[in-house]
């Protein structure tokens, strides 16, 4: 299924699967004809999130749901997202013909997980649980053709419905939401984990497309003393933020800060030209929503004071908020009771610092837990590589975590 699904994704350098496009598409319909072999019945619900369970198993029980994400960053891995759709597959199938021995287990593959498409992550998870705000399908595509509430549309999603914030799952049909999911930094290889169990999920603050305003000019004939040199202010802005950054680390807290874009307009892009306008992005993420906001704050503060020292502006677009999230304790015990019922290594626990769709279901007030798989290289890039052991025993504590029904 990973290479089947790669090899209909790749795009001659990487993997892209476009959340509620072609790529995340064609990756979906290949694990239904996947599932549909395995003996499963699949369907879709409203934000076409595609679910699957045993055709046998019609219980309307609360279910365990096992899932992750169908799309890819632009250029991306194979493994980020899909890795845990197929093994809640396997766990799934590893119940035939005894699935009364644990409760409903349900696999789901979650669209729209990436924000790098719209800017906003985990639109499936959100639209399901109600929780998508509405002017969040108005969010244009990163080519700035269309929007995300015309691309769902287009993919067959009830916009109405999720424009209301209508849930379109009952929250008290799912006991408890289970992921696995690659780690998507260098901790685990270096401490040599093959699996850890996850503790909790940074929440994040972000703008997609701050704009600083100056002057465009000459860059002979104006004097440092009257420029309004919007490069230089943004250059100032995130001198000042890292270092802001370096010493609220040292005060223990948890926090990073990233800007991944940022340009002058490229039809005014010249040598001689001083830049009088300035695009960028701003991220920040924590564990501890108080240090979001604080940090946050800070960078307001200096956006002002660089603005009226610099003679620029300072130009906002939508800010985006997503909040930090717990696991449960009680699947997370249970995780590292898996491992240890299996022999294997025992289930170290650490933070994720990456966005995951568990974070939505726990933030929802769902029972949520996550299991991670050692991976190389880091993650949104061509090369993911996680080594097919690790992930049989990570899908191995999966399976191993889910109660034992008592007989009937």
């Amino acid at each position: 299924m990973l290479r089947d699904v790669a090899d209909a994704t790749h795009d001659g350098t990487g993997i892209t699967r476009e959340s509620y496009g072609e790529g995340e598409e064609r990756a979906l319909g290949i694990l239904e004809r996947h599932a549909a072999a395995l003996g499963f019945t699949c369907s879709r619900d409203r934000a076409q999130n595609l679910w699957m369970r045993l055709a046998d198993d019609t219980r309307t029980d609360p279910a365990v749901v096992i899932g992750s994400h169908a799309d890819s960053v632009p250029r991306g891995g194979n493994y980020d997202g899909l890795a845990g759709i197929v093994a809640g597959m396997l766990v799934l199938a590893a119940l035939r013909g005894r699935h009364a021995d644990a409760p409903p287990v349900r696999v789901l593959a979650l669209r729209g997980e990436e924000s790098a498409w719209y800017g906003k992550a985990y639109i499936g998870s959100l639209s399901l649980l109600g929780r998508l705000p509405a002017d969040a399908l108005a969010l244009p595509h990163r080519s700035g053709h269309g929007t995300l509430g015309e691309a769902m549309a287009r993919c067959g999603a009830d916009v109405a419905a999720i424009r209301r914030g209508e849930p379109l799952l009952d929250g008290r049909a799912v006991a408890a939401y289970l992921e696995l999911h690659i780690e998507q930094g260098p901790v685990m290889v270096a401490r040599g984990w093959p699996a850890t169990a996850v503790t909790g999920i940074r929440g994040n603050v972000r703008h997609n497309a701050i704009r600083c305003l100056g002057e465009t000019g000459h860059s002979g004939a104006v004097p440092r003393w009257l420029r309004k040199d919007a490069l230089l202010a943004v250059a100032e802005l995130l001198s000042r933020m890292d270092e802001h950054w370096r010493v609220l680390l040292q005060m223990g807290m948890d926090l990073v800060m990233t800007t991944g874009i940022c340009s002058t307009p490229a039809a005014s892009q010249a040598v001689s030209v001083i830049p009088g306008e300035v695009q960028f992005s701003f991220e920040a993420r924590s564990q501890d929503s108080g240090t979001l906001e604080r940090f946050y704050a800070l960078m307001r503060d200096e956006c002002a004071a660089i603005a009226a020292a610099r003679g620029v502006v300072f130009e906002f677009d939508a800010r985006l908020v997503t909040a930090p999230a717990t696991m449960d304790a009680f699947w997370t015990d249970r995780l590292a009771g898996s491992a240890a019922a299996q022999g294997g290594p025992a289930l170290e626990r650490m933070a994720s610092g990456a966005g995951h769709d568990a974070a939505v279901f726990a933030n929802a007030g769902i029972p949520s837990a996550m299991v991670f798989v050692r991976n190389a290289h880091g993650s949104h890039n061509p090369y993911e590589a996680m080594d097919l052991d690790d992930f049989m025993l990570a899908a191995g504590v999966l399976a191993g975590a889910l109660p034992v029904q008592p007989a009937g």
